[in-house]
């Protein structure tokens, strides 16, 4: 029995001495973490959605504290949590101005197909097919990218295999702007209430051939601006925010109805 007694005491004395040694390391080397980071933890939204460009939010959080980051990269914070993490962090608040998503296609099941196409419902792989089952190359392919993408439930799809867009629910993240594969969905201004559901640069010969609604360069709408907001560049109708009244003209001059209002 006496002959394992030294290795038993030798072990026992060795893992007592690693047990000091790793105690003292962890007090010696223990990573400070500035307390203002779980004060701005707990006021950030805690969504972890990525739009900021990081990992979630106690990444993000990290970075503000350690100035590596702006708080305008949180497309999702409200403007009182905002302010009240400008304020724990000592910063003046400055923010840009929220936007939210629109659509520029509403042709769905009035752009026509040039084939049918019976591969994975996805939209990035449908486009990798002789660029997508529809004829008009700017129109949506219907297959929910954006919906799939979105983290907070703001996109629907309709029978038209059309993207809806709740707009009390869209926070203006980007992350659908990300999914499309066709650059169809795109951020405007919140106080922006009309917008241009038609993103199509062919002419409108093409175009009336192959989409019942696409944008037919016939001017109606710039004609209708009181403002001069809206004006057709290359074969389009654009609208510019810093001019728009929203007075809704453009919406009822356009002979193709694909000129919306949002609340």
């Amino acid at each position: 029995m006496t002959q394992f007694l030294a290795p038993i005491l030798t072990l026992t004395g060795l893992g007592l001495l690693f047990a000091l040694v790793l105690t003292f390391a962890s007090k010696k080397f223990a990573l400070v973490q500035d307390p203002r980071i779980r004060e701005v933890m707990e006021k950030l939204p805690g969504a972890n959605c990525g739009s900021c460009g990081m990992a979630g939010c106690a990444r993000f959080a990290e970075a503000l504290a350690k100035g590596e980051a702006a708080l305008d990269n949180c497309k999702v914070c409200s403007e009182e949590a905002a302010s009240e993490i400008a304020g724990i962090l000592g910063f003046e608040l400055s923010l840009s101005e929220k936007k939210a998503v629109s659509l520029r296609c509403h042709g769905g099941k009035k752009a026509g197909d040039k084939f049918i196409y019976q591969g994975l419902k996805d939209c990035q792989a449908a486009a990798q097919l002789l660029g997508g089952q529809k004829l008009c190359s700017y129109a949506c392919l219907g297959f929910a990218n954006c919906q799939r993408a979105c983290p907070f439930g703001a996109i629907r799809m309709s029978a038209e295999g059309l993207p809806v867009i709740d707009i009390e629910l869209c926070t203006g993240c980007g992350k659908c702007v990300q999914a499309c594969p066709r650059d169809l969905l795109v951020l405007i201004p919140r106080r922006g209430k009309v917008y241009v559901g038609c993103s199509s640069r062919d002419p409108a010969k093409v175009v009336a051939r192959v989409c019942e609604v696409g944008c037919i360069v016939c001017k109606k709408c710039e004609q209708a601006c009181p403002v001069e907001a809206i004006k057709v560049v290359e074969n389009l109708a654009v609208i510019d925010y810093d001019k728009c009244t929203s007075c809704g003209e453009c919406i009822k001059a356009c002979p193709r109805k694909i000129i919306f209002g949002r609340k």
